[in-house]
């Protein structure tokens, strides 16, 4: 049995809630992203969020996974800093939803100054309301310029590192990232960000403390099934079991129990 901390259900289809209740999964994160498109108005994010508080959750319990979301503005559509703050406004109507689990994914895309800017708005709104926070990291060449940028943008504000989740690590950041207290997340794409066999060479290299592994599944080339044969790659690598229900359930289940509203639909046994 799994969890899957981050994947985007909006864009997958009901079949794919199916596949994964059959591989084990029995939770899952949603946070808010990039919807394909930049949106127009406040109003189509206040629709979305209406779809991740409501909709989803229900789509998710015919198949006994349970769904919690995380509320923003992403990063990629943080450029015009007025409707950025139009959303920014809408967000606490939403924040007593019982799956809202904290403010995410937020970050930097271009690590552009007014990115930031909106990057610090969204933290403020997590301290004032003691939320957890989820983090998106930059591309490729902008992601540890960007990375290390976020971990001040946070650190500045006063907010414990612990309750905080930096995911799209890769080899050059996931060292940075652990060094400085905050949890870590790594995303198994087909192609780019980590690979299962990656993630499995970065466990090996790094250790399994404050490190988990989800899919973030969305409209783009992306597998909801990765974090299950994340797993089978540990297995056929000789891992025990122990160790592969740390880094796919154990681990993820510690960070999200920190907001007090994260629940799994069943209970795991120990591994042996």
């Amino acid at each position: 049995m799994y969890i899957d901390p981050h994947i985007h259900m909006v864009s997958r289809t009901t079949d794919d809630y199916q596949r994964m209740a059959l591989a084990g999964c029995v939770a899952i994160t949603e946070p808010a992203f990039w919807a394909g498109y930049d949106r127009s108005s406040a109003q189509g994010f206040v629709d979305y969020f209406r779809l991740l508080t409501d909709t989803e959750p229900r789509r998710a319990a015919q198949f006994g996974i349970r769904h919690h979301t995380w509320l923003c503005i992403n990063p990629k559509e943080s450029e015009d800093l007025g409707l950025a703050r139009e959303v920014l406004a809408e967000i606490p109507k939403f924040l007593d939803r019982p799956n809202v689990l904290g403010i995410g994914e937020i970050g930097l895309n271009k690590n552009s100054r007014n990115e930031l800017i909106v990057l610090e708005e969204h933290i403020a709104l997590a301290k004032s309301r003691g939320l957890l926070i989820l983090v998106h990291t930059p591309h490729l060449e902008d992601k540890l310029k960007g990375t290390r940028l976020i971990m001040d943008a946070i650190m500045a504000q006063g907010i414990d590192p612990g309750r905080v989740l930096i995911d799209h690590v890769e080899e050059h950041t996931v060292r940075l990232v652990l060094d400085r207290g905050f949890w870590a997340g790594m995303t198994l794409y087909p192609d780019t960000k980590c690979t299962p066999q990656r993630a499995a060479d970065i466990f090996e290299m790094h250790g399994t403390d404050r490190l988990w592994i989800n899919s973030a599944a969305d409209w783009g080339v992306s597998d909801p099934l990765a974090v299950p044969k994340c797993r089978e790659e540990m297995r056929r690598r000789g891992h025990l079991e122990a160790v592969i229900q740390r880094v796919s359930f154990d681990n993820p289940k510690k960070f999200l129990s920190q907001s007090g509203r994260f629940e799994v639909s069943c209970s795991c046994p120990t591994p042996r």
